[in-house]
This record gives structure tokens, C-alpha cells and sequence, in this order.
């Protein structure tokens, strides 16, 4: 709002063209990867995955496209290949001096290792005078290697290392060249799997990986312990859509229904009522597990301490995943698994998110056997692994980023979108880093009619799912982006909004962008939801940025079924219509018009000489759109949810005016 108002009184002003420009532009507005793959049984609820022929040409061709390097693939797969090849390197462990370092020698069955070698241009080791069959690790530390794979070691006889920093291997049958890859600098804790040969040429069909030399193996690395998992599509009859702040009532109520399983994975979490009761869950008999991001932007709210404290006084096994060598870069999604129900949302386990005291999320609700078994397999995966601690283990070294007993009031705001138990055709769903982005550009990419976004933010115009919308607004699709208005964000949307104005300008495309204002309705969008031709929906934790779509842990549903969708339809036009701010490309001279009644009302927001900061919304300084219990000088931790660096950045250098004023008060 406060970049709208300033742009407007700088345009009536009209005298300097180029301090009007420079207001609109600056002014603030364990588990192993190859078997990670969810339970596939013969359920009546699982549908067939579904194709698009509407695919863009060339970038995704199903809704089994992996986004990460390898095809889960059984445990037999090794057994029927024709040729030997390596397929795994692992240069960078986590051990001291990268012992146990070992690559993956895939073979045929009966494969005699008889004169072979391996050599990276200085150094050749020679093989065992073995026969082998399918897969081995191939070291020169077996007892240390052991530990590190599930697969039979082999020790190569000589000392051969695998440089970190990238490398060449070439394994020989005396003369014979067997297969050779390359590979770049090798990061710690993650795994080269094999993707492409290249051809004759050179030239190399994975463009995220080099070979040094023509005709090697490419590949691409992936985090040790991460899931490679493709998206599932199971049919569904019925869910219960909701939005927050308007339905607080929905996770409570998904707790209180857990009779025998309740899983619960999360980013941060603040809710003493979510803690209150996930323990009364445990009290009756459920087994109940919590997973939670030990290390959110801008660290763990002090707020964190009091509902762990209480989980683990209660008997919840709660595990922290995140720290050095993790396996995502943030643990961020927020869902939960009661027995055979699956709730999904874009909101935190905190009083401002699933609490209804803050923002606008989306959120849907539906049984099903056969989704929950898949997104328990997810769970379970994340939840065992190498980089996870006990939720004691957390309390006690854990350090708080905000001082305790900064308390705010309780907001609370109206209930214009009740729930609605809806007709479902089906639900996919879709998985971060391992096969969300393809799938949702596939989405997007079929779009005929309109695509309806809401996100608290867009990482810029060049994120693969911008990018994807703009094509399909060149096709004549109808777009409309709705984004938040809070502070911190505010001059990044304003940045991302005038770039896909002007595009949309130059090109005569059917795009809008909008800021939203919420108007007493909630504080701030906090949602993560896609709309696509009024017949699916797209619900859950990414945020349309690289980060989320390349490195977090994120998890979505795609809902197909016109019942659903009509529902977020409304709220989104609600949202829409009840408040935003746009300037509709060509209708400059309305806009004139209406800034001569805005300069009236700047004095409210703009007071040269005065070092406070203005009411926003009718809401205080003191609550400047930061997550509750965050320290008023420090920027709101943003949820990972953007993570671009250049709005983490705007939000810290804000931050630092503020505290400059406050010292000036």
C-alpha cells in the first residue's frame, strides 16, 4: 500500500519525470534413493498416472518426469543389464579424509574382472580376479564403504582416490576402454548418479553436468539419503476444501480424529494448541511422530521452545531435520498424516498460519488409503535420515533468534469462506525437489482457458513456472497473479509485477498482476495455490522460486475435480476484487485521475522529518506483517518461502532502517 501511495503522490506531483521513475522503482512496496519409491500396491483407489499431450515439446513428456537424476528403479534392475557401467560415485563423504569414498560398477550377470582396470589419467588401481553380478561398490576402504551403501563392496587392489574438486574415470579390459565418466566438483554428502551418454559428437544431452571428454557418461548429483520418487495420481470421491484464517478449526480437527497413526511434518512451529493437542493424541493411544526444520530463515522463534517442550513432556517423538550436510536445504512442507486422511496446506503449524490469526492460506482435507500410504513413505524417508536429531537432543544446544515474552494480541478476522466438503476426480501427489517442477509446468502447460495464482511472492520472471505461465497466457490463456503486499516483499512484487506488465504490454497478452490488500480479511498472503482451467488445483508448500522447487523439501497436491476448484475460484476472486492494487496497462489517463484523490491521503504515509514508521492497514508498527514473537528491528524469517536473495535482502536492509529510527526516537 505505502509504494502505491508514494508512487501516486510523486506522479501528481508531474514536475520531475525522473524522480517519478526512480519513486516507482525504488520506492518500498538413510534412505536409498533407488528404493524410495511409495507403496505401489493393488489398491482400487490408485489411478492410472496421467500423460498430457499438451506438454510443452521437449520439456516434460509425463507425469512421471523426475526432476532429480534416477529413476527408482528394483532391486533386480542391476541383473539385466547388457554392458558394464559405472552408475554411482560417491568422492565426498562425510567421513574424515573421504574414507570409504567408492563408485558403483553396474555389470552384467557372470561378469569376469580379470585384467581389468581403473585409472583417472595418473593413478591405476586393478580389480580383484573376481567374478561379480549386478552391482558393487567399488573402494579401496570395504569395512568404511560398508556403512555408506547397501550394495556388495569390492576392493580394488592399488590406491586410487576420488578427487572432490572433479575427476575422469576410465575402467579398461586390458586395452579395451569398458566405459569412462567425468564429473565436476563433487559436493559433500551427495551422489553422482549416472543420466546420459553423450554422443558421438560430444555434445552432452544433460546440460547440468560436463563430461571432459567425448563419448563419457553424464551425470548429475543428488543429496545421499534424498528421495527420487515420481508423482502418484490415486482416484478420489470426496474432500473438504478450506481456507485460513477462515477454518482454524480444520488441522485441530484432523488431530482430534487420529485413532491409531498420526505423522505430522512441518517448517516452523509455534502452536501451543497444535501441541496440546498432538499430546492428547498420544495420551489416548495414537502413535504419534512430529518432523520439523531445526534451522527456518532468520532461526527458530523463541516461540519454538514452549510447544516442543511440550511434545516431549508428553511423549511425541519428535525428530529436527536440517544443519550441516542436510539433505534439503529447508524441511518446509505442512502436512499431516491421520491414519488414512491426508491434510495438506500452505500454512505453518503456528498461531499466525493454522491458528487463523494472520494469513491467507489454502488448506484441503481427504481420505484416502492409497495417499496415505504414499505420503507416509515420504514421511517415514525424511523422518529417518542421516540428518535428522531428537527433538531433546534439539532443546538442549538450540539457541532462539528473538527475545522471549514478546508477546501480541490475538488477532482475529471473519469467517467468509466456511469449508466445503467437495466432489474429487482424483489427486496427485507431487513432491519437491524430486518431480514438482516438471509435473506443475506440465499442469500449466495444458492450461487452455485460465490459471489463477496466488503466491506470497514470485522468485522473478525467469523461475521455470513464471515462465511457463507466460506461455500460456501467449496462447491466449487468462492469467491472473495475486501476491502479497506486506512490507517486506512489497517492492520485489512490485518489481516482478511491472516487468510481467510490460511484457504483457508489449506483447498484448491477456496477464494481470495484482498486489493484494487485505482489508480487514487477513494480514498478509501467505498461499501457495494454483487454479488451471476451473478444473484443477494445485495446493500445498512451494513457492513459485528455484529454492523451493530445486532444493526444498516441499509437498503438494494437485486436485482434479471442477468442485474444488470452483471453490479457491471464490475465494482468489474474493481476494481479487475485495482489495488489490493494479495499474491495468494503457489506462494512464484514469490512473492520473485517480492519484489526484490518493495525494490527498499521502500525508497519512508520508512524513519527511518524522522517523516513525506509518499505521498500515490499521496495523501497528509493532506489527509490521512480522511473524509472532519476531523481534520488531529484525526482519520476519520468510519462511524459507522466498528465499531469493534479493528479497531476503530487501527484507534485512528494511529491517536496518527500522532500527536506525528507533535509535532516532
Amino acid at each position: 500500500m505505502r509504494a502505491r501511495v508514494l508512487l501516486a503522490a510523486v506522479l501528481v506531483c508531474g514536475l520531475v519525470a525522473s524522480a517519478c521513475a526512480v519513486a516507482f522503482v525504488g520506492a518500498p512496496p538413510g534412505v536409498d534413493v533407488r528404493s524410495s519409491v511409495p507403496g505401489e500396491s493393488a489398491s482400487s483407489e490408485r489411478a492410472e498416472p496421467s500423460t498430457s499431450a499438451e506438454a510443452t515439446p521437449g520439456d516434460v513428456s509425463s507425469a512421471q518426469a523426475l526432476a532429480c537424476p534416477v529413476a527408482a528403479r528394483s532391486d533386480d534392475s542391476h541383473r539385466n543389464v547388457s554392458e558394464a557401467r559405472i552408475v554411482e560415485l560417491y568422492p565426498n563423504p562425510t567421513t574424515p579424509e573421504n574414507v570409504g569414498e567408492f563408485f558403483v560398477l553396474e555389470t552384467p550377470p557372470e561378469t569376469s574382472l580379470e585384467n581389468w582396470t581403473v585409472t583417472d589419467g595418473h593413478t591405476t588401481a586393478s580389480f580383484p580376479n573376481e567374478t561379480v553380478s549386478g552391482a558393487v561398490a567399488v573402494t579401496i576402504n570395504p569395512n568404511e564403504t560398508a556403512s555408506l551403501t547397501d550394495e556388495p563392496t569390492l576392493e580394488l587392489e592399488g590406491h586410487l582416490r576420488l578427487a572432490t574438486d572433479g575427476d575422469r574415470l576410465e575402467i579398461r579390459n586390458g586395452s579395451d576402454r569398458i566405459d569412462a565418466v567425468s564429473y565436476e566438483d563433487a559436493p559433500v554428502a551427495e551422489q553422482w548418479y549416472r543420466t546420459e551418454r553423450a554422443n558421438e559428437s560430444g555434445d552432452q544431452s544433460n546440460p547440468s553436468a560436463s563430461a571432459r571428454s567425448s563419448g563419457d557418461a553424464t551425470g548429475r548429483w543428488w543429496p545421499r539419503g534424498a528421495t527420487c520418487l515420481p508423482s502418484t495420481r490415486v482416484a478420489a470421491e470426496n474432500a473438504t476444501t478450506f481456507v485460513l484464517p477462515d477454518s482454524p478449526e480444520i488441522p485441530l480437527e484432523t488431530i482430534r480424529n487420529a485413532e491409531e497413526n498420526l505423522s505430522l511434518a512441518g517448517y516452523t512451529f509455534t502452536s501451543e494448541a497444535v501441541a496440546s493437542e498432538l499430546v492428547a493424541a498420544s495420551e489416548r493411544g495414537v502413535e504419534v511422530d512430529v518432523l520439523l526444520e531445526s534451522g527456518p530463515v532468520g532461526g527458530a522463534s523463541s516461540a519454538t521452545e514452549a510447544p516442543l517442550s511440550t511434545l516431549e513432556d508428553g511423549g511425541v517423538d519428535v525428530r529436527m531435520t536440517g544443519g550441516e550436510n542436510a539433505r534439503y536445504r529447508y524441511h518446509h512442507p505442512k502436512y499431516a498424516i491421520a491414519d488414512d486422511t491426508v491434510l495438506i496446506m500452505t500454512e505453518n503449524w503456528k498461531p499466525s498460519g493454522v491458528g487463523g490469526e494472520s494469513s491467507r492460506g489454502w488448506g484441503i482435507s481427504l481420505e484416502n488409503t492409497a495417499l496415505a500410504t504414499d505420503l507416509e513413505t515420504v514421511f517415514d524417508a525424511d523422518f529417518s535420515g542421516p540428518d535428522t536429531e531428537s527433538g531433546t537432543a534439539y532443546l538442549e544446544d538450540a539457541s532462539f533468534s528473538d527475545p522471549a515474552g514478546q508477546v501480541q494480541t490475538p488477532t482475529e478476522f471473519p469467517s467468509n469462506h466456511p469449508p466445503e466438503s467437495v466432489d474429487v476426480e482424483s489427486a496427485e501427489l507431487l513432491l519437491a525437489p524430486d518431480n514438482a517442477e516438471p509435473r506443475l509446468r506440465e499442469l500449466l502447460a495444458s492450461a487452455e482457458d485460465e490459471i489463477l495464482v496466488k503466491q506470497a511472492s514470485l522468485g522473478g520472471p525467469d523461475v521455470s513456472l513464471v515462465e511457463e505461465t507466460v506461455d500460456a497466457a501467449r496462447r491466449g490463456v487468462e492469467v491472473r497473479i495475486l501476491l502479497d503486499s506486506s512490507w517486506y516483499v512489497e517492492e520485489e512484487n512490485a518489481r516482478v509485477k511491472s516487468v510481467l506488465e510490460e511484457t504483457a504490454a508489449a506483447e498484448d497478452l491477456p496477464l494481470e498482476v495484482a498486489l493484494v490488500e487485505p482489508k480487514n480479511r487477513f494480514e498478509k498472503i501467505h498461499a501457495k495455490g494454483v487454479v488451471i482451467d476451473g478444473e484443477t488445483t494445485v495446493v500445498g508448500s512451494i513457492n513459485w522460486n528455484d529454492n523451493s522447487l530445486r532444493n526444498n523439501r516441499e509437498v503438494v497436491l494437485a486436485i482434479h475435480g471442477e468442485e474444488p476448484a470452483a471453490y479457491y475460484e471464490g475465494v482468489f476472486d474474493a481476494d481479487w476484487n475485495g482489495g488489490t492494487w493494479s495499474l491495468p496497462v494503457g489506462l494512464a489517463a484514469v490512473v492520473a485521475l485517480a492519484l489526484l484523490g490518493a495525494a490527498a491521503l499521502g500525508r497519512r504515509y508520508i512524513s519527511f522529518g518524522d522517523s516513525r514508521r506509518p499505521t498500515i492497514d490499521g496495523v501497528g508498527r509493532d506489527r509490521l506483517e512480522y511473524d509472532e514473537d519476531a523481534s520488531p528491528v529484525e526482519p520476519p524469517p520468510l519462511e524459507d518461502d522466498s528465499l531469493d536473495p534479493d528479497t531476503t535482502e530487501t527484507a534485512h536492509s528494511i529491517a536496518r532502517d527500522v532500527e536506525r529510527r528507533r535509535s532516532d526516537e
